[in-house]
């Protein structure tokens, strides 16, 4: 799949960021289909024709404001997921609310549908990502004490990864608040972690 990209005028990277950043919020506020230049360049406080001047289209926004958003919010995960400081439970707590905590009411439209309009824009972006986060929390997983509690079941640092992901995913879309998303959060790692606990 071929990006278009507008003839001339280039941001710095903040300033490209920060109207990224903007775009993603009326995307995910109208969906895709409802979303206009218009509002867009008036969520980012740039002209119209400021925004042509840097995207070629909607389409072409979008793609990169999806790109923005898998970076950024991966990037922001591994690191809270790299910090050694902290225990295992503690890092998968908030490598789950860099991931997924941070959109808690922040989507105002179907997320399915939002969903399926950036798998038919951007093709395999969003599941690259995901693929790429659930294998990095695989990783943590393995490196650490909970790996020995589950491996004489057959379960693996992949499967217990994924499973944490789809909980965070079931608990960000019942969540009322950031900070309940990261309570309720608290708690799954904490089932998870149990049978180390038993064993103290």
């Amino acid at each position: 799949m071929t990006t278009k990209t507008a003839p001339s005028g280039k941001v710095d990277s903040g300033r490209r960021a920060a109207l990224l950043d903007a775009a993603l919020t009326v995307f995910a506020r109208y969906g895709y289909r409802k979303a206009s230049m218009d509002e867009i360049a008036r969520t980012a406080g740039v002209s119209r024709q400021g925004l042509y001047l840097q995207f070629a289209d909607k389409e072409d926004l979008f793609r990169a404001s999806v790109q923005h958003h898998c970076a950024r919010t991966l990037n922001g995960a591994l690191a809270a997921l790299a910090d050694k400081e902290h225990s295992i439970d503690d890092r998968l707590v908030a490598t789950f609310d860099e991931w997924l905590g941070r959109y808690v009411g922040k989507i105002g439209v179907s997320t399915r549908e939002l969903i399926e309009d950036t798998e038919k824009l951007t093709g395999s972006v969003m599941a690259e990502t995901d693929k790429r986060f659930e294998q990095a929390v695989a990783r943590a997983i393995a490196a650490s004490p909970l790996i020995g509690a589950y491996a004489p079941a057959g379960l693996t640092a992949l499967q217990l990864a994924r499973t944490l992901h789809a909980t965070a995913r079931g608990l960000k879309e019942v969540a009322a608040s950031r900070e309940a998303f990261v309570e309720n959060l608290a708690i799954a790692v904490r089932v998870l972690s149990a049978p180390l606990r038993a064993k103290t």
